[in-house]
């Protein structure tokens, strides 16, 4: 009993075979070649088998960055792409700043490990605000990050999300940006210039179910003001900690507009983390016809605090529930 593995690379720089737990010293060959994938097949005979592609060139065997892939037998067809010699680690760009009708958006962008060499693959993306707050402690306020980096780059090696670009923006002013009706003049430029910018210049998958947004406090405003107002463009959103219904108008808009095809992930800390206001925000979309556990997911944090640390502490969740090798499956599963 057998099942079929697909690994798709660049035909150009080597022949894939794969190596597995039954016997780490056997390459298998592929059963068929197509273009740059290869099929393999492999036993179904225990509930999960670690694995690891490896690359034939010039008489050496090359065996692929990361951690072992372990893929279950009840796992609906897995595909991998492998890469065998960057880093393994993903790569930032410089900041650049793309103008809007309300100034300029200051934008860095990680790209995940393997981005540059493994060049078939097309990426989800995650749009962030407060972009000066995600990498490096240098930038963020009173000198702490978010680490989504590094947050992302230990998930991949855990094999729990698809490699995923970040773009990190960082607002031109803030209190107007991310509150209304400033956030209108904003979600215009993210939509009208930077979006085309990055689904130009990056290998991304530019769909909507494919794109989320995410942000903290006022940025967990604006992100969900992203996705209500263009679900087009952005199929999830992340709220942490946000303030909803202080200088918004989501409550109402919610309330009485045609339910949008988005997700929605909603957290807060406990006591004086916008608790009541994400309950309230989680009761109205629930009301719409959202389902916990399936387009809604909500949190609360006891001790939470709001701060970039607590915010750190929690992203793998979003980021999981987003980008997640189970649950992005089903939500797309869901929309086809």
């Amino acid at each position: 009993m057998s099942r079929s593995i697909r690994i798709t690379y660049p035909a150009t720089h080597g022949q894939i075979a794969l190596r597995t737990e039954a016997d780490w010293d056997q390459t298998l060959l592929p059963v068929r070649v197509e273009q740059n994938s290869a099929w393999f097949d492999v036993p179904r005979t225990v509930p999960t088998l670690a694995m690891k592609p490896v690359l034939l060139r010039e008489g050496t065997v090359h065996w692929a960055k990361g951690a072992n892939v372990v893929v279950s037998a009840y796992e609906p067809d897995p595909e991998l792409r492998p890469y065998f010699f960057a880093e393994e680690r993903g790569r930032f760009s410089s900041v650049e700043h793309v103008p809007f009708e309300g100034g300029t958006l200051a934008v860095r962008i990680y790209y995940p490990a393997g981005y540059d060499e493994n060049t078939l693959h097309r990426y989800p993306v995650l749009y962030m605000q407060d972009g000066q707050n995600l990498f490096f402690p240098n930038e963020a306020f009173s000198g702490s990050e978010w680490r989504v980096d590094e947050t992302l780059d230990q998930l991949d090696r855990m094999n729990a999300v698809g490699e995923t670009i970040v773009v990190g923006i960082a607002p031109a002013d803030r209190m107007r940006d991310y509150t209304h009706p400033g956030y209108e003049a904003y979600g215009r430029g993210v939509v009208q210039q930077l979006k085309p910018l990055i689904d130009a210049r990056a290998r991304t998958l530019a769909d909507a179910r494919h794109t989320a947004v995410m942000g903290s406090s006022l940025g967990g405003v604006a992100s969900l003001y992203l996705a209500w107002q263009y679900p087009e463009h952005f199929g999830m959103a992340g709220c942490l900690s946000s303030t909803f219904g202080v200088l918004d108008d989501l409550f109402s808009r919610i309330a009485t507009e045609p339910r949008r095809d988005i997700a929605v992930y909603l957290d807060s800390g406990w006591p004086r983390d916008n608790f009541d206001a994400t309950n309230a925000m989680r009761d109205l979309l629930i009301q719409r016809g959202y389902e916990l556990g399936t387009d809604l997911l909500q949190f609360s944090f006891p001790d939470g605090s709001h701060n970039e640390q607590s915010w750190a502490e929690r992203l793998h969740v979003p980021l999981q529930f987003f980008f997640g090798r189970t649950w992005s499956a089903q939500r797309v599963a869901i929309c086809e």
